[in-house]
C-alpha cells in the first residue's frame, strides 16, 4: 500500500508527463524534431529530479533547477537547424525550455502554476500564429514541394521566378533522390496580396529542369 508521500510523488510525476505530452502533441501534429515523447520525457525528468532533490538528497532546490534549465539547452540545440538565411526549429526549442521548467514547477508542487503556465502555451503555439496570419491580411502562406533536376543552379532558377513574382521563401528544405537524379525542394512562401497559387504553380513548371509541384 503506498503512503501519502509516495501518492503525492506518483501524481506529480503523473501530472508533468500529461502536461508535458499536451505540449508535445502539438509539436507532433507539425512533425517538428522534438514531439510527444521528448516533451513528455523533458517534463517528467525535471519533475522527477526536482523531487529526489527535495525528497532525497535535502540539496538546494533552486541550485538544481538552474542546472536543468541549462542543460535542457542543449537539448534545444538539436531542434534548431539553418538552411541558408533561414533557421527552424526555435519555437519547438523554446517549447522544450519551457516544458522543463513546468516540470520543475510540477515536481515543487506548483501545481496551479504548472497548469497556467501549460494553458499558455498552447495558446501560444496554437493561437497566435493564427492570430499572426490575421493581423497580416492579405499575406499568406503556402507549402509545396518540387522536384528538379540535380544540378548546379537549378534552386536558384526557382528563387529568381519567386523573386519576381514579389513572393517571400519563408523556408526551403533539400532531399535529394539518387536513383532519379533528381531533388525534392519543399519549400515554404508567402504569397503577396494580389497573388494566385495557381500563377506561381504554373510559372514554376514552366521553368526548365522542374518534372512536378505537389502542394502541401
Amino acid at each position: 500500500m503506498l503512503s501519502g508521500e509516495h501518492l503525492i510523488v506518483l501524481c506529480r510525476l503523473l501530472l508533468a508527463a500529461l502536461l508535458g505530452g499536451i505540449i508535445g502533441l502539438e509539436r507532433e501534429s507539425l512533425n517538428r524534431p522534438a514531439g510527444l515523447r521528448t516533451h513528455t520525457l523533458v517534463s517528467l525528468g525535471a519533475a522527477l529530479i526536482m523531487q529526489v532533490s527535495i525528497s532525497v538528497t535535502g540539496g538546494d532546490p533552486a541550485r538544481i533547477a538552474a542546472q536543468v534549465i541549462s542543460g535542457i539547452g542543449f537539448l534545444g540545440a538539436g531542434t534548431i537547424l539553418r538552411e541558408g538565411s533561414s533557421v527552424r526549429g526555435l519555437t519547438t526549442a523554446a517549447s522544450l525550455w519551457v516544458v522543463a521548467g513546468i516540470g520543475l514547477a510540477v515536481g515543487s508542487g506548483l501545481y496551479l502554476a504548472s497548469a497556467v503556465a501549460s494553458v499558455l502555451v498552447v495558446l501560444t503555439l496554437v493561437g497566435l500564429g493564427r492570430l499572426e496570419k490575421a493581423l497580416l491580411g492579405s499575406s499568406r502562406y503556402h507549402a509545396f514541394l518540387v522536384e528538379i533536376v540535380d544540378r548546379p543552379g537549378q534552386l536558384g532558377r526557382l528563387g529568381t521566378v519567386l523573386g519576381q513574382m514579389n513572393v517571400h521563401i519563408r523556408s526551403v528544405e533539400l532531399k535529394q533522390v539518387p536513383d532519379k537524379g533528381t531533388v525534392l525542394v519543399e519549400m515554404a512562401v508567402q504569397l503577396p496580396p494580389h497573388g494566385a497559387q495557381a500563377d506561381i504553380t504554373s510559372r514554376l513548371m514552366a521553368v526548365e529542369g522542374v518534372y512536378s509541384i505537389q502542394d502541401l
